[in-house]
Formats: structure tokens, sequence, C-alpha cells
């Protein structure tokens, strides 16, 4: 398969982040090398959005703090981003929509670079100071040795969403720029696809499996029109899990299971088992944090005491 034929894959992780591990980041570097070694996939992003405050769980810090820890976690990285979409509507918003929020964005912004530059739009680019010029992405200059190639239009749907997936600066404002001002016709968006796939642990997955807990509509969603990819923890028997859910069952071909090293070291990781660490001065918490992570707990006296 060529790069334009290939599924290009956005990977969408939501959570508590309370902190966010080392664990979480391996989640993504797993999957991500997991479904390029399929052949069918290229993964040109990924995005953690942490979950409202008002989601109510016990020892939940503010959002303010889990946004600058998941910033620092990945700020390393140069394709997973943190989105504070979640984090600042005035409620707790269902992971369907936060899903559906992010189609809908991506849709947007890949429609923009990829249209025809008969159909511009006004795609707002987050963050840009108001007032730098913005820069055209190619320019039309008739001395061009070559026009632009697929693999530079695809890259600019990862520069986009650089842009869009970032900490929201304290102030909004807004840049209005006409991406595809000078792209021709070099290819249309409808040649490319383009997916967002919901990242998860196999804790989630299971949690899909009981009563009343997650409402039936949104799981058809999930998993019927967008899909998952499961990074199994703790050696998660996943096939008896989908076998539990009659909804897991019908869209198990859009669940797609890691399937590496069940003993990875990462794979025990968790948020829990970092802050009773921090709460007991555990030295292993190196092992779960990354240091820019622990460093910014320890200034905030974060996870100090069990009430969080």
């Amino acid at each position: 398969m060529t790069e334009t034929t290939k599924t290009h894959v956005i990977l969408l992780a939501c959570g508590s982040f309370n902190p966010i591990t080392k664990g979480h980041i391996q989640m993504f570097e797993r999957a991500r090398d997991y479904l390029h070694k399929t052949g069918r996939f290229i993964v040109i992003g990924g995005i953690v959005s942490p979950v409202h405050d008002s989601y109510g769980k016990q020892g939940l810090v503010s959002s303010r703090h889990r946004l600058i820890m998941c910033q620092l976690a990945v700020q390393n990285s140069d394709w997973i981003r943190v989105d504070p979409w979640e984090c600042y509507q005035d409620t707790w918003q269902t992971t369907c929509s936060v899903l559906e929020h992010h189609r809908d964005l991506m849709k947007r912004v890949t429609g923009c670079i990829l249209s025809n530059v008969n159909t511009p739009s006004m795609t707002p680019v987050i963050g840009q100071p108001q007032h730098e010029t913005p820069q055209p992405i190619y320019q039309n200059n008739n001395n061009m040795p070559t026009k632009p190639t697929a693999a530079k239009i695809l890259g600019k749907v990862g520069e986009s969403l650089s842009r869009i997936c970032c900490v929201r600066p304290p102030v909004e404002r807004f840049t209005f720029v006409d991406e595809n001002a000078n792209l021709g016709t070099v290819m249309r968006y409808e040649e490319i696809e383009l997916r967002i796939l919901l990242l998860c642990g196999s804790d989630l997955l299971e949690s899909f499996c009981i009563p009343g807990l997650w409402n039936e509509a949104d799981m058809e969603v999930i998993v019927g029109d967008f899909g998952i990819v499961v990074v199994p923890r703790d050696a998660a028997d996943t096939d008896r899990i989908m076998n539990h859910s009659s909804i897991l069952r019908k869209y198990k071909n859009n669940i797609m299971v890691v399937k590496d090293d069940i003993n990875h070291p990462m794979s025990v990781v968790s948020s829990t088992k970092s802050r009773l660490a921090l709460q007991h001065g555990d030295g292993h918490v190196v092992d779960y944090l990354s240091q820019p992570v622990i460093d910014y707990i320890l200034k905030s006296q974060l996870y100090i005491n069990a009430s969080g």
C-alpha cells in the first residue's frame, strides 16, 4: 500500500491523567508502532484529552494542574499533543462527545489543507500571534522546480494538528488563515482516509461490559463509527472481555488489540500506583512519572496526602 492509500490515523486518549504517567505515553508509542507494523495505517498524531473537573472522581486535582503535567509529559514528543477542549467546557463531556468534537475539528483542518483551491475555507489557527503575517504553505512562484508532493501535503496535516492540539493560551485570540490558497489541485480530501481512533487500556474496554455504566447509543458510536485501539494491561484477556458485550462482539473488527510484549514493564504502571508512591515517599515513583512531572507535583504539593 502507498502512503496515500493507507488509512491515516489520529489516536485520541481520554482520561483523568491524574497524573499522567510514563505508561500513558508508552501506550501511544506502542499503539503507533503496532498500527504501522500492520501496513494498513499511518499514525499522524496523538491527542491527550484530560477529563473535566466536574467528572467527580475522588482525588482528582484541578484541570489546571493536569493540563500542565500533561504538557510537561509530552514536551519532547513530535507527534503527541495535549488538547484542553474537554477541560474548558462548562461541564463534563462524554467520551463520545469528545470524539465527535475532534472528528469535526479535523474535518475542517484537513479539508482546508487538502481541498481544491476554488473552495477556500476560514480555519482558525490556535495560538498564532495576531501581529504575525501568515506564511503561505507553498509559494506559488512560476520558477518553482516541483509541485507539492503527497508527502508534503500529508506533513501539513500533522503540522496543523500540532497547531490545534496544544494547551490554549491565556487569551483566546484567533488568526484566520486561508491555508489552501497556494495548494492548487494537487490532491482532494476524499483521496485520503482519515480516522480518529479511541486509544485506551483494557480496563476501559472492560468497563464497557458493566451494565448501565455506558450509554449503549454512545458505545455504538464509539466502537461502530470510530473504532478503538486497545493496549492491554496486566496481561488482560481482551478476547474474553469482548465476548461479554454484545456491542463489542458486533464491532469486533473495529477493535484493534496491540499484540506486542504482554509483559511490557509499562503495562503495570498506573496513576493510582503513582499517587501512592508519592504519598509514601516511594523512590519507585521515578519509574512511573517523568522527572518534569515529578518536579511540578512536588513544587505544587500535589498528591501528598490521601485526599489528593
